[in-house]
């Protein structure tokens, strides 16, 4: 029994589906960085906004 023509076949669909795994993981994990950059200068300008309320200007 022959087994290589069926792994000629299967390598390039095995190839195709990991370089497709690779891009969608780096989307996903550019999407939460980004996401947490995001709550991160939210966070700032809250905190900035509390100060300048706080603290009357003179």
């Amino acid at each position: 029994m022959d087994i290589g023509p069926a792994l000629a076949a299967l390598i390039p669909s095995v190839g195709v589906g990991v370089i497709f795994w690779i891009v969608i993981r780096s989307l996903v994990n550019a999407d939460r960085t980004e996401r947490a950059a995001l709550a991160r200068m939210d966070r700032e300008d809250a905190a900035r906004a509390n100060e300048t309320q706080k603290s009357p200007e003179i």
